[in-house]
């Protein structure tokens, strides 16, 4: 059983070793699930925010067929997201988010994104 809902940068990080058809559908409100802790973890994910100084990444929710990952705090701030496709890891599309609220990412559609919620958008309409 889940427990209270946390602020996203306050959950523990649950180290449990999962596979790709175990990472939940919905936002995680209680734990946070490292990147480490997923099995077939592709290694781009595992470094994906090392060039901007944000080691730690941490799984947010699937988007259709799309997983979504960060590195970085969950505030306005230095972030990178990674969307990889559930059923071909090879697939991936990813946004930065910067510390002064601007952003850009390249969706599946192709589109060039400047918001993160249009990218998500794109996830959305492609998964």
């Amino acid at each position: 059983m889940p427990g209270p809902a946390l602020p996203a940068d306050e959950r523990p990080l649950d180290h449990t070793p999962v596979h790709t058809a175990d990472l939940p559908a919905t936002p995680i409100r209680d734990r946070n699930i490292p990147a480490e802790a997923w099995i077939e973890a592709p290694p781009e994910l595992r470094a994906l925010g090392e060039d901007i100084a944000q080691p730690l990444v941490t799984y947010k929710r699937r988007l259709g067929r799309w997983l979504l990952w960060r590195a970085g705090p969950a505030s306005r701030a230095d972030a990178r997201y990674l969307a990889i496709d559930a059923e071909d890891l090879s697939r991936q599309h990813t946004f930065r988010l910067f510390p002064d609220g601007t952003g850009e990412g390249t969706g599946p559609s192709g589109a060039l994104h400047e918001r993160f919620r249009t990218w998500k958008e794109d996830l959305h309409a492609h998964g």
